[in-house]
């Protein structure tokens, strides 16, 4: 499939990369650019004494490339792209070399191993069905971390929340506590918890209120997990997720929701932590009509297994994770590129009803996905940025100035459809804007993370 120069800048992991793909534009540095109806290719001169070989497999939008750079994709795979978009008499049709055959042979390979696997496991039978999913000793190291975050949360109301104003280290050793009693979810949570004592009012409410909700959904999972065995099968696993009890692939794959569908990529988030690569792909099916969230990790380096563009079309098979309000899925074998389609409507009454239900379900999971169709962005008199609704009201935006003066000057006044993640916990309520789609044309997509 071909793409816009537009939507391959779009993909770049910042503006440095788009930049020095635009420089490498001039087919002068390059040779043996070739392509198939699969699979592009070419060698690039580089600082060394050999070339860069770069290829690209355009069935799955797939970069490789032997350059030393950490960032994915780097901007020799972005300019072979673009020179694919808008120089495309410089490829010429030909045989696969070895060095691009054997890239295309062993991600074959890998699928085809993926595609056993899951086929195994969907056949695999249970063993022995009394044997516990998680290990007793795990299971008492919980309970009891458990009771040690009930007691901590009880002293704390009792001596009240202003012996913690601007004390992270409380929060932060508990949260160490609970990573030690195997709770990595409600760590998570408290180490975010920590920025919260001493800073002031966020839309209207103080810090110290905001923390006392923060501590009642904290009991909350306290209490579920005491009474985990009486809950239904779905609130059972969203709660184990939040505490951080992982699901096995195998598992999601042969008991979760298959929903094949062409697929909308509708945005995706991308953030660092300590060299820990977070990685949240949206989609959207077309036929199903239902949102799925692709989640995954790399460390070290910005590459993930499998590579999306924003805006584009996949089929692809999907195996959702069980629970109340299935949201998070895992993707099922290579996806494949199709032709786009129009986009559904999407009214903001309904969206934000959406929302009520998936978190009255789940209140564990967060973020959720929105997408508003007659959203105008502003920024108000004291800085913060809003999209305005006609006739409905004002919800917040989390941007960075740049990106936020860049999609008023797309918007110029006008309506647009803006597609983000929704956020609502002890830092307030807000929208983080991922994508924006103009006249069904996709406008403007964020690259840098608030």
């Amino acid at each position: 499939m071909q793409f816009s120069r537009e939507l391959i800048l779009q993909q770049a992991p910042d503006e440095a990369s788009a930049k020095a793909a635009k420089g490498l534009l001039d087919v002068s540095k390059w040779q043996n650019l070739g392509a198939t109806e699969h699979a592009l290719w070419g060698e690039c001169k580089g600082s060394g004494s050999k070339p860069y070989q770069v290829q690209i497999d355009l069935a799955a939008v797939a970069f490789k490339c032997s350059c030393p750079s950490r960032k994915f994709p780097c901007k020799h795979g972005l300019a072979l792209a673009l020179i694919r978009a808008e120089q495309s008499a410089a490829i010429t049709a030909s045989d696969l070399p070895a060095w691009v055959s054997e890239w295309l042979e062993g991600r074959q390979q890998r699928a085809e191993k993926q595609e056993q696997k899951k086929n195994a496991v969907s056949e695999r039978k249970v063993a022995d069905a009394d044997e516990p999913a998680v290990s007793a000793k795990r299971l008492q190291r919980m309970g009891a971390g458990l009771d040690e975050l009930e007691r901590w949360l009880q002293d704390q109301v009792a001596q009240g929340l202003a012996a913690l104003a601007g004390d992270e280290s409380s929060l932060r050793t508990l949260a160490a506590r609970m990573v030690d009693a195997q709770l990595p979810g409600v760590a998570s949570r408290l180490r975010e918890l920590s920025r919260v004592p001493g800073s002031g009012v966020v839309a209207g409410v103080d810090w110290s209120a905001r923390l006392l909700g923060a501590f009642g959904r904290l009991q909350l999972m306290i209490d579920g997990y005491r009474q985990l065995a009486s809950l239904p099968l779905p609130e059972q696993m969203d709660l184990t997720q939040a505490l951080g009890l992982p699901q096995s692939k195998e598992d999601v794959a042969s008991q979760g929701d298959g929903v094949t569908d062409q697929w909308r990529v509708l945005g995706q988030f991308v953030d660092e932590d300590e060299r820990l690569w977070l990685r949240r792909v949206w989609l959207q099916g077309h036929v199903s009509g239902r949102v799925a969230l692709l989640q995954d990790f790399a460390h070290g380096a910005r590459r993930f297994d499998q590579a999306f563009l924003v805006d584009s079309v996949i089929v692809a098979e999907l195996a959702f994770y069980p629970g109340a309000f299935p949201l998070r899925a895992m993707l099922l074998g290579a996806p494949t590129l199709t032709e786009p389609m129009a986009l559904p409507p999407a009214p903001a009454s309904a969206a934000f009803e959406t929302i009520a239900q998936a978190v009255a379900a789940n209140p564990w999971a967060t973020p959720q996905p929105l997408c508003i169709e007659d959203g105008v962005p502003e920024c108000d008199s004291s800085g913060q940025w809003q999209l305005r609704i006609p006739g409905e009201g004002r919800v917040p935006l989390r941007l960075a100035d740049r990106e936020g003066w860049t999609l008023c000057a797309l918007a110029g006044g006008h309506r647009l459809r803006v597609f983000g993640e929704w956020h609502q916990g002890v830092e307030g309520s807000y929208l983080r804007p991922l994508t924006a789609w103009q006249d069904q044309a996709l406008a403007w997509s964020a690259r840098e993370a608030v």
